[in-house]
């Protein structure tokens, strides 16, 4: 392998999606220095660059009173009124600024820019230019393998230049992590390389998780699809195999239909659609009609085979705890953004998917890259003179003797424990602890025996950010004892009002749990 390859910057920021792109722009443009390495193609990477998502903003107090009103009641006591108010101000304020800078947002009858929607290639096709002309370095195919740290300050990171076969060191004052959620190994779209890593990487530093027992939203697929886009099912009807219509309650469309396609083939058509709006849907969500375009599917007249796909943390609301403001999550150097961090405060115990989730990963974009720039300038330019260690853990540094783990074997547990709707959509004590018992033995594995540079390296570590984030998911829910938004207990079917709190989550190896002492709303009045 050949020498290493050395960066150095203020701040570092590892990702390549929306919160990422943010956070670079935010702290370029307060006068820093930036390097951003992404595991992918920064613009083309993560969930958002190949879909169109909804956007969460307000354009008059009355509007975003309304909003918080609407979010507040579904999160079911765990949302946080300010934080809310500060993600809406910041989102809208900074969708106007793309719209300024030239990003195409349509226009509405009355002639007004329309920033309710943004088209996930272009906006990230615009977010990498915008990035490019700040000054921002981009490194693409640069998965990051581990923190680096200087005493307890976190300094850069390492990792892998994937298509050079070199290792690389990133030198930097501070470091913002927006590597995305985790997807479980679940083929939903853009999901690929949503492994946990970043998640990993910040709990070897004692960071801590939040909202990790809210880790089982399902979407939608036309069976054999990825594409989990769920706008067109709110226009559907739903049937069995022998024709019969399933009738769904108001609130419940997906426990009804998590319970009929455990007991046969599910369909749906999309036939409440009518009038114009099939093709005004075509044109909003075009990569929704491909997978029937191709199978000769007319959606809108056509029954059609689907299926409920786990969408884990990317739908979900679980990931690391924020401690302050700034995106600060409780380690002196070190920020995160974007569905990496837990989003309880604008979604609480249901999912912030579409609108809120994308203007989260604007508002704590910035916040992230804001607060790492100013931690980066108080220490100065000697900063990245630091001596500096490595910090990753199991994948790279085995705590017993080296041998042959597959990471391959490691993926498919995960998938076999938090994909299926029966474990997972449905929640249990008995089946929390069988699964848990087995990602434990996995991970103690992993940690104990695992060692691989280069490519196996970045696989190994995949494996294990995949097993940690489940094992967190897992043992927040055998806590939660009660049914709370997306958390499901058939042996605890109600919700219980001593828990409205949140629950945290710390360390890798013995995952320690504590439940708030104040409810969220409560602590921000």
């Amino acid at each position: 392998m050949a020498d290493i390859i050395r960066l150095h910057s203020d701040v570092l920021v590892i990702g390549g999606g929306p919160a990422a792109c943010w956070a670079a722009l935010a702290a370029r443009e307060a006068g820093r220095s930036v390097v951003m390495v992404d595991k992918g193609y920064v613009g083309t990477s993560g969930a958002t660059a190949p879909s169109n998502t909804g956007t969460w903003f307000a354009t008059t107090p009355a509007s975003r009173a309304r909003l918080i009103e609407e979010r507040a009641r579904q999160s079911e006591g765990l949302a946080d009124i300010r934080q809310m108010g500060r993600v809406i101000d910041s989102a809208t304020q900074h969708l106007h600024v793309l719209a300024e800078r030239g990003y195409r947002f349509p226009h509405d009858d009355e002639g007004n820019v329309y920033i309710a929607n943004l088209r996930g290639p272009d906006y990230m096709r615009f977010m990498r230019m915008q990035a490019v002309r700040a000054g921002v370095t981009i490194r693409d195919h640069h998965p990051a393998l581990e923190l680096l740290v200087s005493g307890e300050v976190v300094a850069g990171a390492a990792g892998f230049a994937r298509q050079l076969d070199q290792q690389w060191e990133a030198r930097a004052g501070a470091v913002v992590i927006a590597t995305g959620g985790c997807a479980f190994g679940s083929r939903i779209l853009g999901a690929t390389g949503l492994t946990g890593d970043g998640q990993l990487m910040a709990a070897e530093l004692g960071a801590a998780l939040s909202g990790m027992e809210f880790s089982n939203q399902y979407g939608i697929v036309p069976l054999h699809s990825s594409v989990n886009k769920g706008l067109p099912y709110f226009w559907a009807s739903f049937f069995r195999s022998d024709g019969s219509p399933i009738d769904i309650p108001p609130g419940q469309r997906f426990p009804v239909l998590a319970r009929e396609g455990l007991e046969g083939p599910v369909y749906a058509r999309l036939d409440k659609a009518t009038g114009g709006l099939p093709e005004a849907l075509r044109r909003g969500q075009p990569n929704c009609f491909l997978p029937f375009d191709r199978a000769h599917i007319d959606p809108f007249t056509d029954l059609f085979p689907i299926a409920l796909r786990s969408e884990g943390t990317v739908r979900g609301t679980g990931g690391l705890k924020r401690t302050d403001d700034d995106g600060s999550i409780g380690i002196p150097g070190l920020y995160a953004a974007g569905d990496a961090l837990e989003r309880q405060d604008i979604a609480g115990a249901a999912t912030g998917g579409g609108g809120p989730n994308a203007s989260w990963a604007i508002a704590t974009g910035v916040w992230a890259g804001n607060g790492a720039a100013a931690f980066a300038a108080r220490l100065g330019e000697r900063a990245i003179e630091r001596a500096v260690r490595p910090s990753g853990q199991a994948g790279l540094r085995p705590a017993a003797g080296v041998r042959q783990v597959d990471p391959a074997a490691a993926v498919a547990l995960v998938r076999e424990e938090l994909l299926p709707v029966d474990r997972n959509f449905f929640r249990s004590a008995p089946k929390l602890a069988a699964s848990l018992a087995r990602l434990d033995a996995a991970w103690e594995e992993l940690r104990d025996h695992a060692q691989g540079s280069g490519m196996a390296a970045l696989r190994l570590r995949e494996a294990a950010g995949l097993i940690a984030t489940s094992r967190w998911a897992y043992r927040a829910a055998e806590l939660r004892t009660e049914t709370r938004g997306m958390h499901r207990r058939l042996d605890a079917p109600q919700g219980n009002p001593a828990l409205a709190r949140r629950i945290s989550i710390s360390g890798v190896d013995r995952p320690l749990l504590a439940v708030d002492t104040l409810a969220p709303e409560v602590a921000a009045s």
